[in-house]
């Protein structure tokens, strides 16, 4: 955490208004391309708030930005890949509450320090996610559910994007506050885990609202509530998990993120405009309508984000157990 502040200070001092300087004596990017890798499969909002940074970055520093999507191990496939990238500015990351926060309390081996290998740009975006249900499971409130599960300990299945990720987490979560106890099954993407829960493979999963919300909305899965601390704009009807489970929160979050040894004015350059990018009237609009609540944080109002996530998402993992070997 040091290690961050310190860099912070030192963005936060850098000229702003001059644009760094390459080897090559161009401005960055100049017309080398920047890779933006995307831990998670296509299609999913890490790699949908990836492709609207990729593309407002290109338009706003006059050069090409690309999303790579790397999945794999709950996002640290792809986070590992970009800590070992080139310190130059042009290989960068998106990192979740998953890959910063609560991975390195699950897992007994990372293949990053997610403090030291990283110096975080800016918090994008703070995600709900749903709690939802197959249409043929006989529950339809979030009270049912638990008398349901506790009359049937071990009987019912909850999918998830991966061991470790927010969406298997919440679950966790849940099970700790209600006393219940479900069977985990982790997916590679939140597409797979939608359409086993549509087909009655699994009855129940916590996923992202961009994901979950066209399929409520067409009234193919139940939504039972939002695993968020209030309830949501979108529909003010869905209740919150806390107005169950007093303090109940695990929402998602997603972040922006360069190798630790990039330059600290490339940094601070690449926050500055991603934090103008996320206030920008359609951006904000675009992630509205999906649920999403945009952030656009600083480098150091990120860096403390996540030091006090990992900290509480580590209290979690130890009360429920869960620890990947």
């Amino acid at each position: 955490m040091a290690s961050i502040t310190r860099r912070g200070l030192i963005a936060a001092g850098a000229c702003l208004l001059a644009a760094p300087a390459l080897a090559q004596g161009g401005a960055y990017p100049g017309s080398k391309v920047v890779t933006i890798i995307v831990p998670f499969a296509a299609g999913g909002t890490t790699d949908l708030l990836g492709r609207i940074v990729a593309d407002r970055l290109g338009a706003r520093l006059g050069g090409k930005f690309i999303v790579e999507n790397r999945p794999g191990a709950g996002g640290n496939t792809g986070v590992a890949a970009a800590a070992r990238a080139e310190p130059d500015g042009y290989t960068l990351a998106l990192g979740t509450v998953s890959t910063h926060a609560i991975n390195p309390g699950v897992y007994a081996k990372m293949p990053f320090d997610h403090v030291k290998d990283f110096a975080p740009i800016s918090q994008l975006a703070s995600v709900p996610n749903l709690l939802m249900v197959n249409l043929d499971l006989p529950a339809k409130t979030v009270p049912e559910l638990i008398e349901l599960l506790k009359k049937n300990p071990g009987k019912y299945s909850f999918g998830s994007s991966g061991a470790g990720t927010s969406t298997h987490m919440a679950a966790e979560l849940f099970k700790v506050e209600t006393g219940t106890d479900m069977v985990h099954v982790p997916y590679r993407s939140s597409g797979q885990v939608t359409q086993d829960l549509l087909s009655g493979q699994i009855q129940l999963t916590f996923d992202n609202i961009t994901i979950a919300w066209p399929h409520v909305q067409a009234g193919k899965i139940r939504a039972l509530a939002t695993a968020s601390p209030k309830r949501l704009e979108v529909d003010k009807d869905l209740p919150a998990l806390a107005e169950f489970i007093p303090g109940y929160d695990a929402s998602s979050w997603h972040g922006f993120f360069a190798p630790s040894q990039v330059p600290p004015e490339i940094v601070a350059l690449l926050s500055k405009e991603t934090q103008a990018i996320m206030r920008e009237p359609a951006v904000v609009e675009q992630l509205k309508k999906l649920g999403v609540d945009a952030v656009g944080s600083t480098q150091q109002e990120f860096a403390a984000h996540i030091a006090a996530e990992t900290k509480r998402w580590s209290e979690v993992a130890k009360k429920a157990n869960v620890r990947i070997e």
